[in-house]
C-alpha cells in the first residue's frame, strides 16, 4: 500500500475521505442485503455478496484502492443490467473511483498497516565505551 499512497491524509480531508467511505460502504451493503433478501438467482447473489464484501471493506477502509477499483466496475456493470437506478449506479461507481484514487485517509486499517512509522531508538541501553 505504502507504493500507492505516500502520506495518508490526515485532518479535514481524513474526516472528507472517511465520509465518502462510509457513503459508498453503507450504500453497497445495504443495497446488497436488501437485493439478497428478495432472492435473486444464484449467480447475482454470487454477485450481490462480493458488493456486500467490498462494502464492508470500504468502510473499514481495507485494501481502499482495489475495492474501489472493483466496486466502480461492478457498479459500471449494473449500469447496464436494468437491475436499479443508472444514476445511483453512476454516482456510486464515481465515488469509488475517487476513493481508489485518492486512498483511505489516516482513519483507516490501511493507515494502521501501511502507514508510516516512528521509531524511537533509546539511549539508555547503549553500552558505553571505557574512555583511553
Amino acid at each position: 500500500m505504502r507504493r500507492l499512497f505516500s502520506t495518508f491524509a490526515h485532518g479535514v480531508p481524513a474526516l472528507g475521505l472517511l465520509l465518502l467511505r462510509l457513503t459508498v460502504g453503507i450504500t453497497l451493503v445495504d443495497h446488497g442485503i436488501t437485493v439478497l433478501i428478495t432472492g435473486p438467482p444464484f449467480g447475482s447473489a454470487a454477485l450481490y455478496c462480493l458488493r456486500v464484501l467490498l462494502g464492508v471493506l470500504l468502510i473499514v477502509g481495507l485494501w481502499t484502492p482495489i475495492a474501489g477499483a472493483l466496486v466502480a466496475l461492478s457498479s459500471i456493470g449494473e449500469t447496464f443490467s436494468h437491475t436499479t437506478s443508472w444514476r445511483q449506479c453512476v454516482f456510486v461507481a464515481i465515488i469509488a473511483a475517487a476513493l481508489a484514487l485518492l486512498g483511505p485517509g489516516a482513519w483507516s486499517v490501511d493507515a494502521r498497516l501501511y502507514g508510516w512509522k516512528q521509531i524511537r531508538i533509546s539511549d539508555r541501553n547503549r553500552r558505553q565505551d571505557p574512555p583511553m
